[in-house]
This record gives structure tokens, sequence and C-alpha cells, in this order.
């Protein structure tokens, strides 16, 4: 599936030029995404499930409600938003797994980029319906798992097996990705906390649509790939068996993805607890001003915007140097940090107690956390399209995202003892939890590198 470079002529940033719509398309869908994403937890916990207790219809609570208590206990409604965040943004990751499966064998990446675009512009407008919450994150669930994993492989086939520029493709992928996470808390979330929770999420399904139009008239510039071959052929090539080789690659590949569960178990609270942290804990005042909690969620992707590209560089000069780490060191470097982010926050609960507390804290560990994310995230990602077997490479980037469904999952369930245990105690579990896979990617990396190739 993977496609020889384009001419140096036609390039963006160095780049083939189809990069540049993948790029405008995802940070759109990702802005959609972080735009709903930012007011969830708040918008459960402050309005919907208060007014679903006051008698207001909202389908579909009072059986989901009566599962997690079957399973769970009796919970407040911040333990219930909790997991019913991580419920959906697990499964929001567990559905790329079958998108891949499905486009790869029957109807290719371009169909499924489609598919999940409109199924998800129907789920963020139905999320300005408050009888509708629920069947819009089915939507939104089953419409993630056909966009994702379809448009993060295409950047893959842009580059030949060997092009050393696909590591900083991935790089600049993730830029766009983030452009929209930072756009979007500061529309949506202030949309959503001054006006209206409703005009909030319907700016994210404005947000889809710009998505879909910029990927249609942008897709005469992509690559010929699999969509452009008979069902019958692409079927003929997925059912082909997998070499030895090929079997020792995904089986390493698909260990590396499930170590990454416990890092996105901490990841993922960003949403979900620490954007509590944000609204009950963090003095936002500024001059008088007072601004809303939720454009702490900004702050994530705006580092990445200007820390990935120089982190890109360095790697590259690293890699000239023949002294860059591999992946697998990399990934095991991330967890650490990540770690280290919770451990500032675990200071933070010591400093601040009950009441409100800097930014500086909550910034500085959200600092720590990305960098921590770009070590992981970006690499594991142009991983997947270097080392999986053409046949199955959507597949596997389905395996990638999820790992982030069982992390969201955990994120979930932890993030319901915030108010029940000390905020000490909570974000030191975090941190344990972060240091899981830095010591499992540590023991592992001759055996992973081994398996996986010298070179990754």
């Amino acid at each position: 599936m993977a496609q020889t470079a384009p001419t140096a002529a036609k390039t963006f940033f160095g780049h083939p030029r189809p990069l540049f719509t993948l790029f405008l398309t995802e940070m759109w869908e990702r802005f959609s995404y972080y735009g709903m994403r930012v007011l969830l937890v708040l918008y459960m916990t402050q309005y919907l499930f208060q007014q679903a207790d006051a008698g207001k219809e909202v389908f579909g609570y009072s059986a989901i409600r009566g599962i997690l208590t079957h399973f769970f206990g009796p919970m407040s409604h911040q333990a219930l938003s909790s997991q019913i965040y991580g419920l959906y943004t697990g499964f929001v990751y567990f559905t790329p797994f079958f998108g891949g499966l499905i486009a790869d064998r029957y109807i290719g990446q371009r169909r499924a980029v489609y598919v999940g675009g409109i199924l998800m512009a129907i789920g963020h407008f139905l999320m300005a319906v408050e009888s509708m919450f629920f069947p819009a994150l089915i939507f939104l669930i089953f419409g993630n798992g056909f966009f994702k994993p379809n448009i993060s492989t295409q950047v893959g086939g842009l580059y030949s097996e060997n092009d050393p520029r696909r590591d900083g493709a991935y790089t600049l992928f993730y830029m766009g990705i983030n452009l929209g996470a930072i756009l979007s808390p500061l529309i949506c979330g202030t949309l959503g906390q001054k006006v209206g929770w409703h005009w909030g999420f319907g700016a994210a399904g404005v947000g889809m649509v710009l998505s879909l139009v910029i990927y249609h008239f942008g897709g005469k510039n992509l690559p010929l790939t699999e969509h452009r071959q008979s069902i019958q052929e692409v079927e003929s090539a997925a059912h082909k068996p997998l070499t030895k080789e090929e079997w020792g690659r995904t089986i390493a590949l698909t260990f590396l993805c499930m170590v990454t569960i416990f890092f996105w178990g901490v990841y993922e609270q960003q949403g979900n607890t620490l954007q509590l942290w944000s609204d009950q804990s963090t003095d936002w005042n500024f001059f008088g001003f007072e601004i809303p909690s939720t454009w702490y969620q900004s702050f994530n992707p705006l580092v990445i915007v200007f820390v990935a590209p120089l982190l890109d560089r360095y790697w590259a000069w690293r890699a000239r140097s023949n002294k860059a780490p591999s992946t697998v060191t990399k990934m095991a470097l991330g967890s650490f940090i990540g770690a280290v982010a919770l451990i500032v926050m675990y200071f933070a609960a010591q400093a601040v107690g009950s009441g409100k507390g800097s930014v500086l804290w909550l910034l500085g560990s959200t600092f720590l956390l990305t960098m921590a994310e770009l070590y992981i995230s970006p690499i594991g990602l142009s991983l997947v399209t270097k080392v999986s077997p053409a046949k199955i490479v959507s597949m596997m980037m389905g395996v990638w995202l999820l790992a982030t469904f069982f992390g969201n999952i955990i994120a979930g369930h932890i993030g319901s003892y915030y108010e029940v245990i000390s905020k000490q105690d909570f974000f030191l579990l975090l941190a344990v939890l972060s240091l899981v896979p830095a010591v499992l990617f540590l023991v592992t990396h001759r055996v992973l590198t081994k398996a996986l190739g010298k070179n990754i």
C-alpha cells in the first residue's frame, strides 16, 4: 500500500502536498471531537444529570445508571460522569479496530472516512438535543471507528517504506490534530459555558462538516490506495496468510500497543478529573476577568504545536549522528515523564487543599504530560504504518487505538475515586500507573527491537 513519495517540487514543509489535505481534514475533525469532549464532564455533572434526576427525559439514562450502579454501587454525579466519560472515550478508540478491518477488506480507506465523518456529524448535532444525549454518543463512537484509523493510515501511504520523512509527517499531522484541539476549548468551551451547552455542541458539529468538505475537495490530491481496486482484489490480498517474519512483527507491535494502556489511563484524565480540578480548584481570575475553566484544555495542544517541530528536528539531528534512541526507548521515557507530571499534581493537592490555587500547578503538570505524549503518540502512529504487514495496516492502526480504548476505560474507573480518596492519594495512584509501561518497555526493549527491526 505504500506509495512512492511525490517529487520534491510539490511539497508542504518538505512533505508531499496531499499531507496538507489530511492535515486540515484531521484538524477540523479533532476540533469537533475535543469541542464536544471539553464540555462533556461539566455538562453531565452540572446540568444533564440534575435535569434527568428532576424528571426531564434523557433517553437511556435510567437504564445506564442502573447498569453502572449494579456493577460499581451507588455513585455521585461526578463518579457516574467519570464512568460514562471513560466508556465513551474508550469506545471511541475501540471501534477503529473494526473500522480498519472493514476498510482493509471491503470498502477502502476513503469510503470509510466518508462514512465515519457523516455519522460523527449526526452525533454532534444530536448532542444539542438533551433527550438524545446517549444516542448521540453512539453515533460518535461508530463514526470515529470508521474515520480515525483510515485517515491516519493514509498519511503513511504518502511515503515509500524507507522514506526518512515518515516520522516527521506524523509529527506534522499531529500538529494538525492539536491546532483543532487548541481552537475547540476557546470556541466550543466558551459557547458552552457562557452562552449555552447546546451552542458549544452545535459548534463542534460545524467543525465536523468542515472536515468532510475539505476531505472531499482535496481528495484528488491523495495517493491511489486500495479503494481503486475491486473488492475481490482487496479481499484476496487481505486473506493471504502472514509470513513468519510478519507474524513476529505483528505480535511485537500488538504487545507494544497494549503496554501503552497504562499511560492512556493517566493521560485521559485531562478531560475528566483534571478538568474538574481546573473548574473547582484553580483560580482563573485574571485582573477581574474570569477565564472559562475549559480553556485549560487548550494548553496541551498549544504546547504540542510549539514543541513538536523542535522535537522532530532534534530527533532528526540525532538520527543523522546515529545517536537517536529507539522507538521503544522513547516510549519508556514518555511514560516516565508522565509519572513526574502526576507527582506535580500530588504536591499541588498538598499545597491547595480544599481551596483554589495557582494555575501554574495545573499548567506545569500538563506541560510534562504533553511532553510524555510527544514521546509516545506520534511515534506510535508512525511505527504502526512502518512495521505492520501491508495487508493489515488499517487493522493494526485499530489495534493501536484499541489500547487507548482500554486506557480510557481505566481512566473512567479510576476517575470515579476522585471524590472518594484524598486528592494526594489519587494523583499518586496515577503516577504509579504511568510508571508501569516505563518499566515494561525497558525490560522488553531487546526483544521488541529485534522483532520489529533494528531501525525502529
